[in-house]
């Protein structure tokens, strides 16, 4: 903001109206932060991911709710097959995978509650950052991190062991590539929320689910094996999702199609 409008823009940040609200959902986003790493410290990535998607069909729900965007009968029954290829592959997951540990409900039950939380601050992001168009798209979000980073930080006091390790400890040549990786992705979702909407949002996060579970196949580090069960499921997830992506246009020139009959 100082950058690219000096002193005009920086003191947009600490406009009073719009730092309440995007505060609000800054300490939201935290929260969510905090379920991810407990999530995915418990289930694979391909697994995360895979449960992840059910953010398509809660955003659906809550973009109905809080903007009154309703989805079409066809788009309903694409974003409930794609909830029940997720149901496949945890299953198949639990009855073949190597630890022979069944699904680890924890791990489950931190996905679903970071899903709520992401979705709602996704939905509140579209809407607000839209509302509060007149401000650059670089001061909303350093007014969403200015809480957001506290919360973290508070957190990071609370668990009992990051600064009684040293908060450096275990910072690693991959740790700082998540890193940089988790700057780019919130830089792109914002962006992406600022001028699309929450559902493309978790449509392209669902693109990641393919590659993922590659990486665990074919990479050393991880204990995972190539299974056609697994991967028909995975597939059905990618497939159902870019069903999905395509009726949004057919269904909207439907709609209307519908409405000029009247």
């Amino acid at each position: 903001a100082l950058a690219f409008g000096g002193m005009k823009e920086w003191r947009m940040i600490l406009e009073p109206k719009s730092l309440k609200v995007f505060s609000a959902i800054g300490f939201m986003y935290a929260l969510g932060d905090y379920l991810e790493m407990a999530s995915m410290g418990a289930l694979s990535g391909a697994a995360y991911q895979v449960l992840l998607q059910s953010k398509l069909v809660i955003t659906a729900l809550m973009l109905w709710y809080i903007k009154g965007a309703k989805q079409a009968g066809l788009q309903w029954n694409l974003l409930v097959l794609i909830m029940l290829s997720m149901c496949v592959y945890m299953i198949g997951g639990s009855k073949s995978g190597s630890g022979g540990g069944g699904i680890p409900i924890m791990g489950v039950l931190n996905v679903l509650l970071k899903v709520t939380v992401s979705c709602l601050c996704a939905v509140l992001s579209d809407k607000y950052m839209k509302d509060f168009k007149n401000l650059p798209f670089y001061v909303q979000l350093a007014q969403l991190k200015v809480v957001w980073t506290l919360t973290i930080l508070l957190i990071s006091f609370a668990d009992g062991t990051t600064w009684q390790q040293g908060f450096f400890n275990g910072l690693n040549p991959a740790a700082c590539g998540v890193f940089f990786s988790f700057i780019v992705k919130c830089w792109s979702t914002m962006a992406i929320l600022s001028l699309l909407d929450s559902v493309l949002k978790n449509i392209g996060e669902a693109s990641a689910v393919l590659v993922i579970y590659f990486m665990n196949v074919c990479l050393p580090m991880f204990p995972d094996k190539f299974e056609v069960p697994s991967f028909l499921a995975v597939m059905v997830v990618i497939l159902s999702v870019t069903a999905y992506v395509g009726a949004k246009s057919v269904c909207e020139k439907a709609a209307l199609y519908d409405k000029m009959k009247k």
